[in-house]
């Protein structure tokens, strides 16, 4: 009855014209700190600002989080019990993650440690689904992301301007060109999406430089993987950007930015897509890259055949393989490290994300900015199925977030539309006065009809 009288009154109050007083929210201490958490994971500060580097951040953020979470508990519009179907798939993986690396044929204290360490993804999952309950948190959370990527690309171009291909120019993530140019590719659609719907010109600017940052970034990588992945998650976004969202000057202005940066600095990506006869010094080592690719993939269909059903340990595949060297495609490198159970349950966990994107683009009611971002979520989760097929990504966050990220939406329009039928059914429709009633002054329920 109390939550009832709370969406009656403010029901009466929206109705008049009065502002609503609103609850303190028991949450916003532990989203201030799941936000800092994304800083740091995402742009990590750690790598260009001095000192910082050796303070755990991500650690005190996460424990922060957490903190603030369990002391809302009990006043949280969501708990525990309401984590999705991917939720639970998630956590199921990892934990035979955990169980297979007891019985690693390679290395068992490495297997355990490893996947230990990968199963924070369960916490950081739960905070983002149970902290992020409305799209403006959703979208500070994108937004934190987008702009961390755009400072990391500036950073590893000025400390890495004279290192072939950025190697190394940032630690973590993005020590590798190749991941850090898949992390550039699912980061440009929400980076897209920021300067569509800014109304600020000098913002839009600033979002046009950043996503000229983080094209030129991914070139200097040379990542052959990278732009592959560029060209398929960048045409899934202009469908939905430019096409649905009848926006052609995107198209326009997409071909424009993208030649203007292949003249400049494509030089690199060019040479090793056109490597076959291994002449240079940089068409060998494209050359010698595509043969160990080869090699590694047949070692890991190896690695299947043996240990089908534990595999061989998370992170313990460079060690089976011989050369120190994880399998260029994360479906395989998850089905030889955890075994053929483990990628059924990955492929479920990412088919769960599709899932609620197609249940959101069939709403034909959202607001358009939720719309856009739907194509934004989708463009991203495309980029990762494809760019999987040429990276090992099989550990890193962002296309969990990802996922996270479609679910929390779904979850927070699915508890708009029942607030909106509880408001509906607790507010009853007026009833339609006889021109015969009068009014008894004397009485709180006031009307009597005329005899």
């Amino acid at each position: 009855m109390a939550n009832g009288g709370n969406i009656i009154a403010t029901g009466v109050e929206r109705a008049s014209g009065q502002p609503a007083i609103k609850a303190a929210d028991p949450t916003k201490s532990a989203f201030f700190w799941l936000s800092a958490f994304f800083v740091v994971y995402c742009a990590r500060p750690g790598d260009f600002v001095p000192g910082m580097g050796y303070i755990p951040l991500a650690k005190i953020t996460a424990i922060f989080a957490i903190w603030g979470l369990f002391n809302s508990l009990g006043r949280t519009k969501r708990t525990f019990k309401d984590l999705p179907q991917e939720g639970k798939l998630l956590a199921i993986m990892v934990g035979m993650l955990i169980f297979g690396a007891f019985f690693s044929p390679v290395w068992k204290g490495g297997a355990v440690s490893h996947s230990v360490e990968f199963s924070k993804i369960i916490i950081a999952w739960s905070l983002v689904f149970l902290l992020i309950t409305t799209f403006e948190r959703l979208r500070r959370i994108i937004l934190i992301q987008a702009v961390s990527v755009v400072v990391a690309c500036t950073a590893a171009l000025i400390k890495g301007h004279n290192i072939e291909r950025l190697n190394g120019a940032l630690g973590g993530i993005y020590s590798n060109p190749n991941d850090l140019a898949f992390a550039v590719v699912l980061a440009l659609p929400f980076a897209l999406a920021f300067m569509v719907t800014s109304k600020n010109v000098i913002v839009k600017v600033l979002w046009l430089c950043g996503m000229l940052v983080m094209l030129t970034t991914i070139f200097m990588t040379a990542s052959r993987a990278g732009f592959i992945d560029l060209v398929i998650s960048g045409s899934v976004t202009l469908y939905f950007f430019a096409i649905k969202g009848k926006r052609p000057y995107l198209i326009v202005s997409t071909v424009f930015a993208v030649v203007l940066i292949v003249s400049t600095v494509g030089g690199k990506l060019y040479d090793r897509f056109t490597a076959l006869q291994g002449g240079t010094t940089t068409e060998q080592s494209a050359l010698g890259s595509y043969e160990e690719r080869k090699f590694l993939m047949f070692r890991a269909a190896d690695a299947i055949e043996t240990y089908p059903v534990l595999g061989v340990g998370v992170h313990n595949f460079p060690s089976f393989s011989g050369i120190w060297r994880d399998v260029h495609m994360t479906y395989l490198q998850i089905c030889a490290e955890g075994g053929i159970p483990v990628l059924i349950i990955y492929l479920m966990f990412f088919r769960r994300g599709f899932k609620n994107l197609k249940i959101l683009r069939k709403r034909t009611d959202l607001n358009p900015e939720i719309t856009l971002f739907v194509g934004a979520l989708t463009s991203s989760l495309v980029g990762f199925t494809v760019g999987a097929l040429f990276a090992p990504e099989a550990y890193q966050y962002f296309p969990y977030f990802a996922v996270a990220f479609t679910a929390t939406l779904v979850q927070t329009i699915k508890e708009q539309d029942q607030d909106q039928g509880t408001v509906s059914a607790a507010l009853p429709p007026k009833k339609r006065r006889h021109f015969l009633e009068v009014y008894d002054h004397g009485r709180t329920d006031a009307v009597s009809p005329a005899r």
